[in-house]
């Protein structure tokens, strides 16, 4: 993924749009917390919770 630069404005939008969507929720969720300048440890823990809960999701549908 490309850069934003102030020069080059569209191609780190091309760049996201085209991107996996792994990385674009990656990005939505980084913009989330930082515009709601969540601390970086409450994120992490937050995360960890969201992480634990979807591999027990993932497990029960597997059954």
């Amino acid at each position: 993924m490309s850069t934003f630069t102030p020069d080059k404005p569209n191609q780190a939008t091309h760049s996201l749009e085209n991107a996996p969507d792994d990385i674009k929720l990656a990005v939505d969720l980084i913009y989330l917390l930082e515009s709601n300048k969540i601390p970086v440890e409450t994120a992490l823990s937050a995360l960890e919770i969201v992480k634990t809960d979807l591999k027990r999701q993932l497990t029960e549908e597997n059954r």
